[in-house]
C-alpha cells in the first residue's frame, strides 16, 4: 500500500488523489499581475477532508513556473464564492457599491482601509 501523503505513486507516477484543474490567466492591463495566473483545482475526495476548492497563485519564475500562494476552501465557501461572482457581474461603478455581501470575518468585518477588529 502507498502512503496517503504522497500525490502520486513513487512506482509507477499515477496520481493518488482526483482533481480537476483549470488555469485562468492574470488580467492583461493590472501591472502587477503580468506572468501571472489563478489555478483552481476541485479534488474529489471519497470524505469531506479530502474534497475541498484549492486556489493557487502561480508565477513565472525563470523556466520553470512557481506557486506564490495557495488555499483551499470547502465545497460551500467554494458555491459562496461563486455565487458572490455570479451576483456580481456587471456591476457598474465599484464605488457605488458599498454593502458586504457576506464576509467571512462576520461581524469582525471592517469598512475598506481598516483593520479587522480582533477577537474578544
Amino acid at each position: 500500500m502507498v502512503e496517503p501523503q504522497f500525490r502520486f505513486c513513487p512506482w509507477c507516477g499515477v496520481s493518488q488523489r482526483s482533481k480537476i484543474v483549470e488555469l485562468f490567466a492574470g488580467h492583461p492591463l493590472i501591472e502587477q499581475d503580468p506572468g501571472k495566473a489563478l489555478r483552481v483545482s476541485r479534488y474529489l475526495g471519497e470524505t469531506e477532508a479530502t474534497r475541498h476548492v484549492r486556489f493557487s497563485i502561480w508565477a513565472e519564475a525563470g523556466l520553470t513556473p512557481r506557486a506564490e500562494a495557495a488555499v483551499s476552501l470547502t465545497d460551500e465557501e467554494a458555491e459562496r464564492l461563486a455565487r458572490f461572482l455570479a451576483e456580481t457581474a456587471g456591476v457598474p461603478e465599484a464605488g457605488r457599491v458599498s454593502r458586504n455581501i457576506g464576509c467571512a470575518a462576520g461581524p469582525r468585518c471592517s469598512p475598506r482601509g481598516q483593520r479587522p477588529q480582533s477577537r474578544p
